[in-house]
């Protein structure tokens, strides 16, 4: 597993660097690779981190409801909205992304 996991890591920040190796890019040098690598890391830490707030939310509610079924419509609709709350951040994050992917930067 650890092997793996050093394989690629490696292979994520080897090939930035065979990219700008190979001749002086027109994006700017080392600020494309390197922003391709920004957005799937930040990606992949809000996709991670959000799918684990949400099963903490939902456990919460679930319990909320078993002890208090009286509440349960009142439990349902909060959860609900953190969940949106919750999900609003992962979309934050996609869009930075994409900006950080398509958008060209300054040249100099």
């Amino acid at each position: 597993m650890a092997r793996s996991l050093m394989l690629a890591l490696g292979a994520v920040f080897a090939f930035p660097g065979l990219a700008a190796a190979q001749g002086p890019a027109a994006t700017g040098g080392w600020v494309g690779p390197f922003a391709v690598i920004a957005a799937g890391i930040g990606m992949a830490l809000a996709a991670g981190l959000c799918g684990l707030g949400q099963g903490r939310a939902v456990a919460a509610a679930v319990d909320a409801m078993a002890r208090q079924p009286a509440a349960a419509a009142r439990i349902q609709t909060a959860m609900i909205i953190g969940l949106a709350l919750i999900e609003s951040l992962a979309i934050y994050v996609l869009v930075v992304a994409m900006i950080l992917l398509f958008v060209q930067p300054i040249k100099a």
